[in-house]
């Protein structure tokens, strides 16, 4: 059996579940460019019910993002909705901003959809994805010890479908996990214990990987070996329930 090696721990391991956003591709690259555009609709609708111009920037609680002075998203709470709300939680919170402002729900939440709708439809326009640093050679480690890998992830399959392809590394996958898949979606165990079903995999030989505590929760939930938390910048409070936590892929390092 491979031997993943993370700092000074070796874990035996046949497969590996990972989250996908922030986990294999860049969340801000891809969501960030997202939100801006949502953000942006949002304002404008706010601005045309108010009697105040209303921007992107002036709402960066709504989805717990850091903006720059030109209204650009340059960071992301790790424990916030923009990293770990479902797309039905995200469009429940934007359309809740207009609904307090006065516009009937119904309409909000179809104001809201035909904004997100548009801002999808930017970014499959730009192909807007980003590898995380080092996820593509660490998938080569993985192909060539002859793991067995898959995905596990809050958003729906057609748009899993989609990053993975502009990635390019739909091929490296066995099992795709969606929360439309499931029954019930992070941190309960349904994912994990229906990506190892698919792969043929014992939870006890399995590792997950993945950027939010849900990821953490999923994983012990589920009996996986080892719940890997990636944090690029460092921090680990909001990983409470991983068994290690490190900085990026090159920490990571499979032998046969």
């Amino acid at each position: 059996m491979p031997v993943l090696h993370i700092n000074e721990l070796t874990v035996p391991v046949s497969g590996i579940l990972f989250d996908k956003d922030g986990t294999l591709l860049d969340l801000l690259a891809t969501w960030g460019s997202w939100a801006e555009l949502v953000l942006e609709g949002l304002g404008s609708q706010l601005t045309l019910i108010g009697s105040r111009p209303v921007t992107g920037a002036d709402l960066a609680p709504v989805l717990g993002t850091t903006h720059d002075a030109s209204g650009r998203i340059t960071g992301y709470d790790p424990a916030g909705p923009l990293s770990m709300a479902t797309a039905e939680e995200s469009t429940g919170i934007l359309a809740w901003q207009l609904y307090t402002a006065g516009v009937p729900w119904n309409e909000a939440v179809t104001r809201v959809n035909a904004i997100s709708k548009e801002a999808m439809n930017e970014l499959r326009r730009r192909r807007t994805a980003v590898p995380m640093p080092g996820l593509l050679p660490f998938l080569e480690q993985c192909a060539a010890a002859s793991l067995k890998l898959g995905v596990v992830t809050s958003d729906n399959l057609s748009t899993t479908r989609e990053h993975l392809e502009w990635l390019g590394i739909s091929g490296y996958f066995g099992a795709v996990v969606t929360r439309d898949r499931v029954k019930y979606g992070k941190p309960a165990p349904e994912m994990a214990e229906k990506a190892c079903q698919e792969l043929d995999l014992r939870p006890e030989d399995t590792v997950i990987i993945g950027d939010s505590n849900a990821d953490m929760q999923l994983g012990r939930g589920a009996g996986l070996r080892l719940a890997v938390g990636i944090s690029p910048d460092g921090r680990a409070d909001h990983l409470l329930d991983a068994d290690i936590v490190v900085s990026g892929y090159p920490a990571l390092r499979l032998t046969i």
